[in-house]
C-alpha cells in the first residue's frame, strides 16, 4: 500500500475529533496522544498509573492544546463490564469517539516455553489482545456512529515472524494481527469504519530496552518518527486503504 511520505503529513489536522490511545504515558503513546491533541483533537490518555497519565494531561494542558480526559485502567486484570464502563464514560463526557488506537503493551518474559510461566502468559494475552479486543468491541457503537472512524492496532516483528524464546508475547501479537484481518473484513461494507495495523519495529523506547538490554538506543529512531504515519490512519484515510498491516520501518526509509 503505498503511503505519503513523512514530510507530506506534518499539516495533517484532527480538528474537532476524539480520539483514544490506550497505554498513553508509554514511549509510543505518550508520543501519539501529545501529536494528537497538538492537531486539534481531544484526547482520552488511556494507562494503569494515574500519575503518569497526569503528566501528560498536564503537558497538553499547558500547550493550550484541547484539554483531555484521563482514564485509567488495568489491562492486565480489567473485565468485560470495565470496558463497558469506559465506553459509558466516554459516551457521557464526549458523546463520540473517531478513533481508537492500541499502543498499550505488555512484555512478559522471555526464554524457552517450558520455563514460562503460565500465570505470565495468561496476563500478557489479557493486555496484549484480550484488551484490544474487550476495548474495541466496547467502543464499537460509537466509532460505528462517527462519520469517519478509525482504529488502529500496533502490531510486532515477532508477531509476524514467530521466533524462538519469545513466547506469550508474540502469539498475542499474531493473535491481534488475525483480529485486524477479520474486523476489515466484518467492516468491508461499512464505509465510514476503517482498521489498520502499524509494525513499528526497532524503535527508542522502553519496551526495546527490556527486549535488547545494553544496546545503543540512540541509534534508533525516537516515537515520534512514527506519528505522522499514526496521524495519517487517523485523520479521513481512503477507505480502500482498511485492513492493511503496515512496516513503520520501511515507510520511513521512503520518506
Amino acid at each position: 500500500m503505498p503511503l505519503p511520505p513523512a514530510n507530506s503529513l506534518t499539516q495533517t489536522r484532527l480538528d474537532g475529533r476524539v480520539v483514544m490511545v490506550t497505554g498513553a504515558n508509554g514511549g509510543l503513546g505518550s508520543a501519539l496522544a501529545l501529536a494528537c491533541a497538538k492537531h486539534g483533537a481531544t484526547v482520552l490518555i488511556h494507562g494503569r498509573i494515574v500519575r503518569k497519565l497526569e503528566a501528560v494531561y498536564d503537558q497538553i494542558v499547558d500547550a493550550g492544546w484541547p484539554e483531555p480526559s484521563i482514564l485509567p485502567l488495568d489491562l492486565a486484570t480489567a473485565r468485560a463490564e470495565d470496558f463497558g464502563n469506559v465506553a459509558s464514560a466516554v459516551q457521557a463526557q464526549h458523546g463520540r469517539l473517531d478513533a481508537l488506537v492500541h499502543t498499550a503493551v505488555q512484555l512478559g518474559s522471555l526464554g524457552p516455553v517450558e520455563h514460562q510461566a503460565f500465570d505470565e502468559w495468561h496476563s500478557t494475552l489479557r493486555v496484549d489482545l484480550l484488551a484490544p479486543f474487550g476495548m474495541t468491541r466496547a467502543l464499537l457503537p460509537l466509532l460505528r456512529a462517527a462519520p469517519d472512524a478509525s482504529v488502529v492496532f500496533t502490531l510486532d516483528t515477532r508477531g509476524q515472524e514467530p521466533k524462538a524464546y519469545w513466547g506469550g508475547y508474540a502469539v498475542a501479537k499474531a493473535g491481534l494481527s488475525a483480529l485486524l484481518t477479520i474486523l476489515a473484513n466484518e467492516w468491508d461494507d461499512i464505509p465510514q469504519l476503517r482498521v489498520n495495523g502499524v509494525v513499528p519495529g526497532p524503535m527508542r523506547s522502553p519496551l526495546r530496552a527490556q527486549t535488547h538490554p545494553g544496546e545503543d538506543l540512540s541509534r534508533l529512531p525516537a516515537p515520534d518518527a512514527f506519528v505522522p504515519l499514526y496521524l495519517y490512519l487517523l485523520a479521513g484515510q481512503p477507505k480502500a486503504e482498511s485492513g492493511h498491516i503496515i512496516d513503520a520501518q520501511a515507510w520511513l526509509q521512503h520518506s
